[in-house]
């Protein structure tokens, strides 16, 4: 755990602060073995994506942290991340005072981008700059493990390798630059069902990360693009067959590849051609795959 001193605010300092909090995808996902703890390893390649929820800290007269979101179905108890990661700050820091947060979600919830992972790292992040308690990111890293093995990456940003459960993280050479196009169908997928339904033992093929470290170190997106895979897929596919039909709409209409991010639903396409990537996410935009439909591009802190 990391710990602070105990902190004396002065009236000089700032009250608000606000942070972006900002999507990935996984360009490729392979799972390992799964431990005897129950936890899966896994050896992935990690891109942050313009792609961001706003995350607004105040301080408070009282104790407490009181939440409010934009989307009335969200929790704002202890149920919510975002509360969670103020709670952890404040006992690590010995912080007694209050904090109101309000986050306004744009990333969509539950499809594989890592959304709930990136409002708690932004709110280490503003909490660490509002009360001025000069956390390094590795301390940050280290605090955010224990909210989900995502929050660390989500500190970080950026091109990263991701080994472990998620939370051993390697900086990469940035992905060149592309458009990305992201289609949300309207389904949930249960990401603990996926992962239980996992068959490692009948899975041959996998994605080549390492031909991926190379495409990326060369600043090759079509090698990129040629490896990209998501083994999570093989389990998703079978009880949602929109995927695929989404992946197959995105290759048909230029992009270089199209896999889903995480566990999904999210499938996600990568465009070199700006003409084509525009006129697909006008197709998407106007079709019935999904009503959440976003056209950005990979994203460097």
């Amino acid at each position: 755990m990391v710990e602070c001193e105990y902190l004396t605010i002065s009236e000089e300092d700032m009250n608000t602060i606000e942070r972006k909090a900002y999507a990935k995808i996984n360009l490729g996902l392979d799972v390992i073995r799964k431990r005897a703890d129950g936890y899966h390893e896994v050896c992935m390649i990690m891109q942050t994506i313009h792609l961001y929820d706003s995350v607004t800290i105040n301080r408070l007269n009282t104790e407490g942290i009181r939440v409010k979101t934009n989307l009335p179905y969200l929790p704002t108890n202890q149920d919510n991340i975002v509360n969670r990661a103020a709670k952890l700050f404040q006992g690590a820091c010995h912080i007694r005072q209050g904090v109101g947060i309000s986050l306004v979600k744009n990333i969509p919830v539950a499809a594989g981008l890592a959304g709930g992972s990136a409002d708690a790292a932004a709110t280490l992040i503003g909490l660490n700059e509002l009360y001025q308690t000069n956390l390094s990111t590795e301390e940050l890293m280290k605090l955010g493990v224990s909210l989900g093995a995502d929050v660390p990456y989500c500190i970080l940003m950026g091109t990263a390798l991701s080994e472990g459960i998620g939370e051993v993280l390697t900086p990469l050479k940035p992905m060149p630059p592309c458009d990305i196009l992201l289609v949300k169908p309207d389904i949930s997928v249960s990401t603990k069902y996926v992962y239980e339904h996992l068959i490692l033992n009948e899975l041959t093929l996998h994605p080549n990360i390492p031909k991926m470290l190379t495409a990326l170190e060369d600043g090759n997106l079509t090698s990129l693009t040629n490896c990209m895979d998501n083994i999570l897929q093989t389990v998703t596919t079978k009880n949602y067959p929109i995927v695929n039909r989404i992946k197959d709409k995105m290759i048909e209409m230029g992009a270089l590849t199209s896999i889903m991010s995480g566990s999904g639903p999210t499938v996600f396409g990568i465009f070199n051609d700006s003409e084509a990537s525009r006129k697909a996410y006008q197709y998407f935009k106007n079709g019935n795959y999904g009503k959440q439909v976003f056209l950005t591009k990979p994203y460097w802190p």
